[in-house]
């Protein structure tokens, strides 16, 4: 059987009108071809679906039976239509985000609740993750999207950088380098500090890796965790070294900020997209508003700054 929604939306147009004048009206033909679709559906189906007399058209007792189900099947219709018309206009489906602890809490967050007002149906689910698994949850297809500090990817997976953040030195407000005009690495080597430590040896120890022996810098305690490192700095216990755009919490946590020169370590915020496979037309979007909204925060200052009084 090969019904067409053209014959079905005809039948229940002329259920509804009991008449094939005032259907073809509501349709758009003319009575003749209502006339003709109804008679090639009752041909498909193999009962009369309306009685006719010159008076008027009401449904058969097999039509009566037929029609719950033939209005079933464009509703459902309708409601595919609807669903195909939201995606393509992005305005509903799921978005799956990696990110490490810190931007998951502290960043996306507020991106997610700005996105939610203009697209209120689509949901973006964040999976707080860490920062060397960024990459593998794209390719695995975990998540749509990654977001976090700079990795090094394959071929499945590209990087977007977002922007630049440089590596600086957080301290409590009355550490004597709080009150430094100019900090390097040399001048951080003679005072107690604590780093993150994949985190550090990542970058830092190797973009340090090539300066003289006078400039070396190790640190004295290294620690798993970033709250670590923070509580650890808050209590005045010793320094520590994370990229600028831990500010939001940083602050949180009473510290100030200080660059650290000779060289400066940069870090990159990037997005994480596959290469293998497309996104769907929700995570798309999203991508879209995600990076011009990170960019412009860490531009406002909102990431991460360096409090006055340092110069």
């Amino acid at each position: 059987m090969n019904l067409t929604i053209k014959q079905l939306r005809t039948f229940l147009t002329v259920a509804e009108t009991e008449s094939f004048n005032l259907a073809a009206k509501r349709l758009h033909l003319t009575a003749g071809a209502v006339s003709l679709v109804i008679k090639e559906m009752e041909e498909e189906v193999g009962f009369p679906l309306f009685d006719r007399t010159t008076r008027r058209v009401a449904l058969s007792k097999a039509g009566r039976d037929f029609r719950p189900a033939a209005e079933r099947v464009l509703r459902e219709l309708g409601a595919a239509m609807q669903t195909a018309q939201d995606v393509k206009n992005k305005t509903t489906g799921v978005v799956r985000v990696a990110a490490p602890l810190f931007v998951a809490s502290a960043l996306l967050p507020h991106a997610i609740a700005a996105y939610r007002k203009s697209k209120p149906r689509v949901q973006v689910r964040l999976v707080d993750c860490a920062v060397e698994e960024l990459v593998d949850a794209v390719d695995g297809d975990h998540v749509d999207i990654a977001v976090g500090p700079d990795r090094a990817t394959g071929e499945s997976v590209r990087r977007i950088s977002l922007y630049q953040t440089p590596w600086v030195l957080w301290c409590a407000a009355g550490n004597p380098l709080a009150r430094r005009k100019k900090i390097t690495w040399a001048v951080l080597a003679r005072h107690p500090s604590v780093v993150a430590s994949h985190d550090y040896a990542t970058h830092v120890a190797k973009a340090l890796h090539e300066l003289p022996p006078q400039q070396h810098f190790m640190p004295s305690h290294t620690v798993t965790h970033l709250s670590t490192a923070l509580g650890l700095a808050a209590a005045d216990l010793a320094v520590t070294l994370c990229p600028a755009y831990v500010g939001v919490l940083a602050h949180a946590f009473g510290l100030v900020m200080r660059r650290i020169e000779e060289p400066e370590v940069i870090r990159e915020m990037s997005l994480y997209l596959p290469t293998t496979r497309s996104l769907t037309p929700a995570a798309a979007a999203f991508v879209d508003f995600l990076g011009p909204f990170l960019t412009r925060q860490a531009a406002g200052g909102q990431l991460g700054r360096e409090d006055s009084g340092s110069h």
